[in-house]
């Protein structure tokens, strides 16, 4: 006789239960695709909110400039100043904060865009033009003893401090001399502040580079050695704090530019050696 099922117990269902169903069996509708793949792990695919997001992160990056290494011992120092005096009295840490800021704009240096046609000289600073003279160059630059045209860049405490060179050549020359930390918006800063010679040769003729070190200014960094070769608008130093560099052409060059004019290292035109842009006439507005 067979044996009779216990009382209460039930068939157990092969079907599986809502709760034990796939999450996918779950999701339906014209959503499904992006729930399957979240629910996998999948990154979402990007919306219109998120690509203007990063349009606008990426804007404000490119307005960012680089900094140049000779200035993250200084922005460090102003930084570590900023948090003492935060622990101090805050408004002295805003003003911490405040010279950081400026101490990291000092030390920017932005990509330029130099015109390399052969003969044409570029300014080496960022600044005023402030003189262009004819001035008899320094002795130790060995450039005569004639009076040369000069151009002479003065760069502000607001101004990219980071130096490039004004033409494509050799570094024959390079000298420096201790003096003086004048105003270097005086004439006389070219003979009495400290300052850093260079004379690049290119083959048809020879340019004085100098920098003077200015009334704040307490050191010349020069990046370059003599015999290098260099390329118009590569960097060769840099000026801490206040400055001007001199450029003193072969005689006859006629200046390209006027004195108040704005200059930018690498780019501005200040003369053509070849002599096929001829002189221009500039008005102030």
């Amino acid at each position: 006789m067979p044996a009779r099922r216990p009382t209460g117990s039930r068939r157990r269902s092969t079907t599986p239960s809502r709760h034990q169903r796939p999450r996918s069996d779950l999701v339906s509708g014209p959503n499904s695709g992006l729930n399957n793949s979240t629910a996998r792990g999948d990154p979402a695919p990007s919306t219109p909110r998120r690509q203007i997001a990063m349009s606008i992160l990426d804007s404000i990056q490119r307005q960012i400039p680089p900094i140049h290494k000779e200035g993250y011992p200084f922005i460090g120092g102003f930084a570590l100043a900023s948090l003492i005096l935060f622990w101090l009295w805050s408004p002295l840490g805003w003003i911490g904060t405040i010279l950081t800021v400026w101490c990291a704009l000092f030390f920017r240096d932005p990509v330029r865009v130099t015109p390399v046609r052969e003969g044409l000289v570029v300014s080496p600073a960022d600044g005023r033009v402030s003189m262009i003279t004819m001035a008899l160059p320094p002795a130790e630059l060995g450039l005569g003893d004639r009076p040369l045209p000069r151009i002479s860049v003065f760069m502000s405490v607001f101004n990219c401090h980071v130096n490039r060179s004004p033409i494509a050549g050799r570094v024959d020359r390079i000298a420096y001399r201790p003096g003086l930390f004048i105003n270097a918006e005086l004439d006389k800063a070219s003979e009495d502040n400290e300052r850093n010679s260079l004379v690049i040769t290119t083959p048809t003729a020879r340019i004085g580079v100098i920098q003077i070190a200015g009334l704040v200014a307490k050191r010349i960094v020069c990046f370059v050695r003599e015999g290098q070769a260099i390329g118009a608008g590569e960097r060769f130093g840099l000026i801490r704090f206040g400055s001007r560099l001199d450029v003193y052409l072969p005689l006859g060059t006629k200046a390209l530019v006027s004195e108040g004019q704005t200059a930018i290292a690498g780019e501005t035109i200040l003369a053509d050696l070849a002599g096929d842009d001829p002189s221009r006439a500039y008005r102030a507005n």
